[in-house]
C-alpha cells in the first residue's frame, strides 16, 4: 500500500511540473525582434531590395546619439547577418566597439552583382549574368546608404564587410569610390577575376585620388597559393600607395579555410579596432 501510494504522489508531481512548464510556455512567449527587414523598391537595378537591419539595444529613432553603421554583403538572413550582428553585440558587449547598426543587403544574384565586366570566354561561361557591380555600387551609394541616412541616426563612420566575390566588389569600391566607406574588412577577395586585372590596375586607381582615408584591413586563410598572393599583393599596394591616411592591415589565418574564415576574421579585426575594455 505504501508504494501504491508514493507510485501516486510521484505521478501527480509529474503531472504538476508537465502542466506548470506548459503553462510557462505559454504565458512567456514574446516575438523576439532585433530589427527591422526592409523591402526598398530600386530604380538603379530595376527590382525589390531586402535590407536586414539590426538596431543595437535601448536604439530609438529620435535619440540624440549617432550611431556608426555596418553594411554586410551577403546580407540575407541565411547568409553572414545574424552572426555579423551577433558579433557585433558582443562587441558592444565585452570591447570598446559604440553601439552600432548593422544593415544586411541580401542577395538576389551575387554573382551578377560583385563582378565587373571580363572578355575572360571562360568566366563568361561560367558566369552569365557577370558584369553588374556598377550598377550595384550606384545602388549601394544613391539608394542604400541615402535611404538608412533618411531613416536612421547615423555618423560618419560606415564599414563594409564582403567576402569572397563580396571581397573583390569590395576592392573595387575602395579602388574606385573610396569615400563611400571608412572602414573596409575585405575577406579573402576574388582578385584572380578577370585575369586579376584590378590588383594589376591598383596602382592606377589609388593614384586617381589625390587624398584617400580609409582603414583597410584584408583577411585570407589557407586558400591556395593564388587567393593567398593576391591578398598580400594587395596590402602591400596599399601600404605604398604613398597614402598617409590610408591605413592597411594584413591578418593570415592559416587554420581557416574559404568555408571558415569570414566569422574568425571579423572576429580578429574587431579585436584590433575594438580593443578589451579594462575591468
Amino acid at each position: 500500500m505504501k508504494h501504491f501510494f508514493y507510485s501516486i504522489f510521484l505521478i501527480t508531481i509529474g503531472l504538476t511540473s508537465a502542466e506548470a512548464q506548459t503553462t510557462l510556455k505559454e504565458s512567456s512567449k514574446t516575438p523576439l525582434t532585433i530589427g527591422e527587414v526592409v523591402t526598398i523598391e530600386s530604380k538603379i537595378l530595376s527590382e525589390s531590395r531586402i535590407l536586414n537591419i539590426y538596431l543595437p539595444e535601448s536604439y530609438k529613432v529620435a535619440d540624440t546619439l549617432k550611431y556608426p553603421v555596418i553594411y554586410v554583403l551577403d546580407g540575407s538572413m541565411d547568409e553572414d547577418f545574424l552572426h555579423i550582428a551577433g558579433l557585433v553585440q558582443f562587441f558592444n558587449l565585452q570591447m570598446n566597439m559604440p553601439k552600432t547598426i548593422v544593415v544586411g543587403i541580401a542577395n538576389i544574384d551575387r554573382k551578377r552583382d560583385f563582378t565587373f565586366p571580363t572578355i575572360d570566354k571562360k568566366l563568361k561561361k561560367d558566369y552569365p549574368t557577370t558584369g553588374g557591380s556598377r550598377k550595384f555600387i550606384d545602388f549601394m551609394e544613391n539608394e542604400v546608404q541615402p535611404y538608412i541616412k533618411a531613416n536612421y541616426p547615423t555618423n560618419a563612420q560606415k564599414m563594409l564587410i564582403g567576402q569572397s566575390l563580396g571581397g573583390l566588389v569590395a576592392t573595387e569600391i575602395l579602388f574606385k569610390k573610396p569615400t563611400l566607406f571608412t572602414d573596409y574588412i575585405i575577406v579573402s577577395p576574388s582578385l584572380w577575376w578577370d585575369n586579376e586585372s584590378l590588383l594589376k590596375d591598383a596602382k592606377m586607381f589609388l593614384s586617381a585620388h589625390n587624398k584617400l582615408s580609409a582603414n583597410v584591413y584584408v583577411s585570407v586563410g589557407s586558400e591556395g597559393e593564388i587567393m593567398e598572393r593576391e591578398a598580400k599583393s594587395l596590402v602591400d599596394v596599399l601600404k605604398n600607395a604613398g597614402k598617409p591616411n590610408l591605413k592597411a592591415e594584413f591578418l593570415f589565418l592559416p587554420n581557416e579555410n574559404h568555408a571558415t574564415i569570414l566569422h574568425q576574421s571579423v572576429n580578429d579585426t574587431f579585436k584590433l579596432m575594438y580593443p578589451n575594455q579594462e575591468k
